[in-house]
């Protein structure tokens, strides 16, 4: 059966894209220049909201509402990264090997602290978000509890990667006890992402994949059709095991 030609254009972008990344030091030095600005923002960050006043219910409630926005938040910008195909845009080669992440997922195994820096690298937009965070809170235009949420939503943005990860390697104690607590992503819950289409993309615990499967539903096709056929003809040495 003869090629689809728009599946063998977005194929040849897809292999282009990661000729580039495989070849230019450069998109790898962005992963950690990336991974060190989202850290040092999140411990500066960190050490801007602390002298704030806020007795421990207002603190709880603040950790709660951004543990659920951060599931939220990162599950809509996965979702919109699982569907993008813009390879032969500056962001190609990064765009390309992310969607990796799906036909190689497994992670070296690591220490928990080096995940969670080196994952913070895949989070661009999470640099924007920490520095306008910094500009929020310095001109001193947030409640303290609007302040700890901003806060709190920017770091478990990295933890989210830090349960992402664990549901592809072997479990640590922590990791372990954090999923049976719920406040980690189950396997079980996971793997529906990578066996189903379109479905699961929250990654911190999952507890907003029921609105964000309805919003796939409504603006995304789906990865398996897609994106995920579009490194099918890929044979270089990337992968996701980073």
């Amino acid at each position: 059966m003869a090629q689809d030609p728009a599946l063998e254009i977005k194929q040849n972008q897809f292999n282009a894209a990661m000729d580039l990344y495989e070849k230019k030091s450069i998109y790898k030095l962005i992963g950690k220049a990336v991974s060190l600005a989202n850290v040092s923002l999140q411990l500066y960050l960190m050490y801007l909201v602390l002298p704030l006043s806020l007795g421990w219910p207002l603190q709880l409630c603040a950790i709660v509402i951004a543990y659920v926005a951060a599931d939220f938040l990162n599950g809509l910008v996965h979702m919109y990264m699982d569907n993008n195909d813009s390879y032969d845009s500056p962001a190609g080669p990064l765009i390309a090997a992310f969607h990796l992440h799906h036909m190689t997922p497994l992670y070296k195994k690591n220490n928990i602290l080096i995940v969670y820096f080196n994952e913070s690298g895949a989070k661009n937009w999470l640099v924007g978000y920490l520095l306008l965070a910094v500009l929020l809170i310095k001109t001193d235009v947030l409640h303290p509890v609007t302040a700890f949420i901003v806060v709190y939503v920017g770091i478990l943005s990295s933890v989210a990667e830090v349960s992402h990860y664990s549901c592809h390697v072997m479990d640590s104690g922590i990791t372990s006890y954090l999923r049976s607590a719920g406040l980690f992503l189950s396997k079980k819950h996971h793997a529906h992402h990578h066996i189903e289409d379109n479905v699961n993309y929250a990654f911190l615990n999952g507890l907003t994949d029921p609105l964000m499967n309805v919003i796939a539903r409504t603006f995304f096709r789906g990865y398996k059709n897609t994106t995920d056929k579009h490194y099918a003809a890929y044979t270089g040495s990337g992968t996701a095991n980073r």
